[in-house]
């Protein structure tokens, strides 16, 4: 059974989502400040996070941040109605998704488990189980990426954003279709969310981000993954031997 892990600080809401989540067949645990919140995340094992922005202790963006650095496990954000800005950082700290207060519950468990969909399915365009170009390995099915075999922890959104780079080699998406593609926007404000991701990735992949091997940008348009690099099946079972 799937566990969700509740910060927020509002007991009344944390108790309808807590009946909700329930409802839904899902356990829950419960933290009302960003201090507790974060030592929960990081010491236990959850499947999903939702996390308010607004916290006494340790704000939400804080602690996104914290547990991104750990843990891949997918965070969805309750964010003020009328601030871009947190949304936007948001997204940019690795968040997964966010719902604005005030919101409707049957929206924010739709969410719930379309995060959880997602997440546990990899990214489900692709074809192939595993990838490799070069010293890159990337097993889908298991959420792995190795390079020269050491395992690179990457957050949901950084390791749907490398899937689909590598599994279209040479194709280039722009920022605009990235946002749509991985995280479901077409707002073009939220553009600096895709660069974010990427300067990330290239930062955990990459053995020299001024001069990347796999993630290539073309000016003015967006990015693309390097077809040059293609390696063979028969390649890509020596990592086993």
């Amino acid at each position: 059974m799937k566990k969700i892990l509740i910060i927020d600080d509002d007991k009344s809401i944390v108790k309808l989502l807590e009946i909700n989540i329930l409802n839904n067949g899902y356990k829950t645990e419960l933290a009302f400040d960003g201090k507790q919140g974060l030592y929960m995340a990081l010491n236990k094992e959850f499947d999903l996070v939702v996390l308010d922005i607004t916290l006494p202790e340790l704000n939400g963006i804080e602690v996104c941040r914290r547990i991104r650095e750990k843990k891949q496990m997918p965070i969805i954000m309750l964010t003020g109605k009328t601030n871009e800005l947190d949304k936007v950082l948001s997204l940019e700290l690795g968040a997964d998704d966010y719902v604005t207060k005030p919101f409707g519950i049957r929206e924010l468990m739709a969410r719930i488990k379309a995060v959880l969909r997602r997440f546990e399915s990899g990214f489900n365009k692709v074809k192939r189980k595993t990838l490799l170009f070069e010293d890159l390995f990337i097993d889908v099915d298991k959420r792995i990426v190795l390079i020269d075999n050491n395992k690179i922890n990457l957050s949901p959104k950084e390791f749907e954003l490398l899937i689909l780079l590598a599994s279209n080699p040479g194709k280039i998406y722009s920022r605009l279709n990235l946002l749509q593609i991985i995280w479901g926007y077409d707002f073009k404000g939220y553009s600096h969310t895709v660069n974010s991701h990427v300067n990330r990735l290239r930062s955990k992949v990459e053995l020299d981000v001024t001069n990347p091997k796999f993630i290539l940008t073309e000016w003015g348009i967006g990015y693309k993954f390097n077809e040059e690099l293609r390696t063979s099946v028969n390649e890509q079972m020596s990592i086993f031997i």
